[in-house]
Order: C-alpha cells, then sequence, then structure tokens
C-alpha cells in the first residue's frame, strides 16, 4: 500500500509513489531521433499537460558580469559599477532584480565585487560563478559573498562525451563539490548545464532529490539553476521531455520536492525563444528567471533582463517598484560609454523601438499615438513615439516629426499634413531622393532642411 503524504506545493495528500533513483547505464541516451546532428532538433510531444504553478513571489537575477561577458570584452571596474547602480535602480526596493552574479578569477573582477559591495544595496545580492575547487570556495569565502554557482552538468552529451565518466560517478563528483560549500557556510547554486538533453527521470530527478536531501540535512538552501544550454527548450502544452519547459519546472517540484523559490531557469536564444522560454518557467513553478542586460550572452545570448521586466509588469498587472525609464539610460550607457551597438530593431531599447517610417502609420500617429504604438512609452520610458523620414515617410510623418522635433510647434502650434510648410519641406526631401540618396535624414539634417524653408518657426 502506497504511503500518504501531504504535498505542500499543492496542499494535497498524495500517494509517496514516486521514487526516483540514478539509471547508470552503460552508454549515452543522447535522444538520436530527436538531436540528429545533421537535421534540425525536432519537438516531440507526449500530450501529458502539466498544471500551471505561478509561485506567490517571482524575480529576475542577473548574469551580465557572468554569462554576459563571455560574449565581449570584459567591462571595466567602472562600467560594472555603474551598471550595477542602475540594475539597483531599475529592479526598485522590493529587489524584482533580486541577484546579479561575477566572476573572481581576475583583479579587475574582485574589484567590481569590491567596489559594488561597498554599495550596501540589498539588491541586487552579489552572487558569484566558480571552478569546483578549493581554492576558488576559500576566495568566496575571503570576499564575503553567501552564494556561488556551481558547474553540475547533468545530459550524457556531457556526462560521458566531455567528462568521460558514468552518471554515478559524475553524481557523486558533483555531491562532493556541493558539501564542499555547504561546509564552508556557503549557498550552492547549482547549474544543471544542459538540461534540456537530459535524461530527466534517469539523472536529473534522482540529482535534485539527493541536492534535497542535503539541503535538509545542513539547514543551507541549495537552488537549482536549470540551463537550457542550446536553447533547445520549448513552452508548448503537451511537449515531450527533455525539451519541455513546463515538463522540466513541473517534474522538479512534484518529483525532486524542489521549492519554487529554490527553482531558476537560465536560456540561450539559439532557437529565438529564450523570453517564451523564461516566461514558460515562471508560469509553472520556477520563482527566478536568470537574465543579461540587453540578452548579451554566449553565441545567440541569454534572456533580456529588460524584456523579462516587461513580462513581469504584463504577468502582475503592476510594476511592484520598478524604475522603468532606468532602461532607456541602461541602453545609453552601453551605446555611448561602452561602445555597444544596439541593433536598432531591439524591442524596448533599439533606435527604431516606437519609431515608424510608413506615411500611414505616422498618419495615424497625428491622429491617435494608441493607434501605432504599444503603451505610452514616453511616459514609462522616456521614450517618446517618433517617425524616421526618408523616401516613403510622406507627408504625415513629416509633419508628425515637425511638430515632435521643433520647439515652436511643440508648444500648440502644431502643423497639419496639409500645410504648405509640410508640402514645402517634403518638395525638398523627394529631391534629395531623386538625386540617388539611399539613406535616411538625421534628425540634425531635417532640421536644417525646416529652417532653410521655413526660418519662421525657428
Amino acid at each position: 500500500m502506497n504511503k500518504l503524504v501531504f504535498d505542500d506545493h499543492s496542499n494535497l495528500l498524495r500517494e509517496d509513489y514516486y521514487k526516483y533513483f540514478v539509471q547508470d547505464v552503460s552508454e549515452p541516451n543522447l535522444f538520436p531521433e530527436m538531436f540528429n546532428y545533421d537535421e534540425i532538433p525536432k519537438v516531440a510531444f507526449n500530450y501529458r499537460l502539466v498544471p500551471m504553478h505561478m509561485p506567490e513571489e517571482i524575480w529576475i537575477t542577473d548574469t551580465t558580469f557572468r554569462d554576459g561577458q563571455q560574449s565581449r570584452e570584459p567591462f571595466t571596474a567602472a562600467q560594472i559599477l555603474k551598471l550595477y547602480d542602475l540594475m539597483h535602480e531599475l529592479g526598485g526596493p522590493r529587489g524584482v532584480i533580486r541577484q546579479s552574479e561575477f566572476f573572481v578569477y581576475s583583479k579587475q573582477d574582485r574589484q567590481a565585487i569590491e567596489m559594488c559591495m561597498r554599495r550596501g544595496y540589498r539588491f541586487p545580492e552579489i552572487t558569484t560563478w566558480i571552478r569546483a575547487t578549493v581554492g576558488d570556495f576559500d576566495l568566496v569565502k575571503e570576499i564575503g559573498v553567501e552564494e556561488t554557482g556551481i558547474l553540475v552538468s547533468c545530459s550524457d552529451y556531457h556526462i560521458f562525451k566531455k567528462m568521460g565518466k558514468t552518471r554515478a560517478q559524475a553524481m557523486d563528483q558533483y555531491l562532493s563539490v556541493v558539501k564542499m560549500a555547504l561546509s564552508r557556510g556557503i549557498r550552492p547554486r547549482c547549474h544543471f548545464e544542459d538540461i534540456t538533453r537530459a535524461d530527466f527521470y534517469g539523472f536529473v530527478v534522482p540529482f535534485a532529490h539527493e541536492l534535497s536531501k542535503l539541503s535538509e540535512e545542513s539547514g543551507i538552501p541549495i537552488k537549482i539553476r536549470c540551463c537550457d544550454t542550446l536553447g533547445l527548450g520549448v513552452g508548448y502544452p503537451g511537449a515531450s521531455l527533455p525539451r519541455s519547459v513546463p515538463g522540466i519546472i513541473y517534474g522538479l517540484r512534484h518529483y525532486a520536492n524542489i521549492a519554487s523559490g529554490m527553482i531558476e531557469w537560465h536560456g540561450h536564444n539559439d532557437f529565438y525563444k529564450v523570453v517564451t522560454n523564461a516566461a514558460s518557467a515562471w508560469l509553472y513553478g520556477a520563482a527566478a528567471v536568470n537574465c543579461s542586460l540587453l540578452g548579451i550572452g554566449e553565441r545567440t545570448g541569454n534572456c533580456p533582463l529588460e524584456a523579462m521586466v516587461m513580462e513581469y509588469c504584463g504577468l502582475r498587472g503592476h510594476e511592484d517598484g520598478m524604475q522603468l525609464a532606468v532602461i532607456t539610460e541602461i541602453a545609453a550607457y552601453f551605446q555611448k560609454e561602452i561602445g555597444y551597438d544596439i541593433p536598432p530593431q531591439t524591442p524596448f531599447v533599439g533606435k527604431n523601438f516606437c519609431s515608424t517610417r510608413a506615411g500611414i502609420h505616422a498618419d495615424g500617429l497625428m491622429k491617435n499615438e494608441q493607434i501605432y504604438n504599444i503603451f505610452n512609452t514616453e511616459a514609462i520610458l522616456n521614450r517618446p513615439a517618433t517617425v524616421v523620414v526618408d523616401a516613403h515617410s510622406g507627408l504625415a510623418g513629416i509633419a508628425y516629426w515637425m511638430n515632435a522635433n521643433i520647439p515652436g510647434l511643440k508648444n500648440g502650434g502644431a502643423l497639419d499634413k496639409k500645410s504648405a510648410v509640410v508640402e514645402s519641406v517634403k518638395e525638398k526631401i523627394g529631391a534629395l531622393y531623386e538625386n540617388g540618396r539611399t539613406t535616411s535624414i538625421g534628425d540634425g539634417e531635417l532640421l536644417a532642411i525646416c529652417r532653410e524653408v521655413a526660418p519662421d518657426l525657428f
């Protein structure tokens, strides 16, 4: 007869018959039909639906100064401090941006950590990522950081082919490393690398269960970061493991008894699913999603932090103390001070965000901004809706641009698209394109044309 236990996740009695042990197979399970290397990875379905379980509290963690730095030249300590300040301001007093992780290896890394720690902010809490060596643990303890990330690769691709171990050997090694952290009073955050190609019931669940037991014995929380290393996760209902994001999060909660607050999702954008997968992780029970500013990170990048700020607002219905206009400040700092080129079409931070070239769109903006703008971008992000003037802008686009950029027109003297002044400016612009111009017209150049045509407006 199966024992009845009280499930504190569902607050119901359930039969306690789910017992998973590591399956120490002799040959790796590489899911060859799903991941045939010479074909696009396949999405399989088993039609098993798991319930949504949005945690009572959700938050964002940051990896800009760890995974983000693996895709570009290192930040200076001063740049890290400035971005850390901006993240603190963006996340607000409730700490929606809860943590930020750092490297600790170089002198510059440690200098940046020390500078940020001197700020004394509660949020984002400073954490680290280290190699599983005694020296690295001692370094973290010396710095005074309370939580660190530890790499625990969990797919057979990594266990068999990279590490040359069996599952049992890998688990023994990982558990010894976690115990090393616990013995020093450091909270371990176990990075389950390549979880979307791992044998979920044969390794992931039994390993997570052992971590849960260690946490109970030590009284120290142990987090699990679900690392979608190659961006293979999918949020589709009924999708099969190991690619199912709902299945992974539900399975950790239900079969390994991991609390939502101990589950974090870390995704990559190889298949353009990084934001929806992170949102799915929240919806199905992970409290934390791991992101980087502007999505910088290895290969196709990590989940953009600013995107999940917007997801948070959409799912919760409020900003929860976050200062969203800081997103625009962060983008400006990356471009002007760090010299990072943000692709112009990037949502929320790109040059062309809330900007249009089409004349018909500009006409709609003149009549009512809500027709073609996603929300009040000026009030929320300090980014007013704009038009870019080129060969296709038309009278409406030029009129909208003039009303938005000429000070005298901003203060109640708006021009209609049928104005003779607008028509004259359009003729000047048309002549440029008739003579072979192909690029859009910059603001300074357009102001000069307007000043030439209608000096009285200035």
